[in-house]
């Protein structure tokens, strides 16, 4: 245990928040996503993983040590509900909650098409698979820039 740090972010993904820069991308995914596949597509090449935790766990324990991204419209987005893309299942707006708590300022979720998302997904700099079993608790978040203390 290390202190101030979130107890569900293991070594590697530690790693991996803290070798992405500005801009780059990060998947945070359900257990039904193809995320082995998909994660060796990526930056980092390989699958980051926190079983047992659910996507909104993931997601706040990411969102403690990273920032979102200031400079884009869409540093949060989400996979949009396939038949019902206007939807927003429980895990979506318990995740939206997480990122309006830790945030300065208004982050929604931007829906994704899923095979777009899994096109996006792809382009990230890593992906972390979460224990989610709710169908569309898949994420990309890009991170931002922390300011120079004066």
């Amino acid at each position: 245990m290390l202190k101030s740090i979130h107890p569900l972010l293991n070594a590697d993904v530690l790693h991996a928040l803290a070798a992405m820069g500005h801009g780059d991308t990060l998947v945070l995914c359900d257990a039904n996503f193809p995320a082995e596949s998909v994660a060796r597509q990526t930056t980092l090449g390989k699958l980051l993983r926190i079983d047992g935790a659910s996507t909104p766990d993931v997601a706040e324990a990411v969102l403690s040590l990273m920032p979102l991204d200031t400079f884009v419209d869409d540093a949060a987005k989400c996979m949009a509900v396939v038949g019902s893309p206007d939807e927003r299942p429980a895990v979506q707006q318990e995740v939206q909650a997480i990122i309006d708590a830790s945030e300065s300022e208004s982050f929604p979720l931007v829906p994704v098409e899923r095979f777009a998302f899994y096109e996006q997904a792809k382009q990230a700099y890593a992906v972390i698979a979460s224990g989610e079993p709710r169908f569309f608790g898949c994420f990309i978040l890009t991170k931002g820039v922390i300011a120079p203390r004066d």
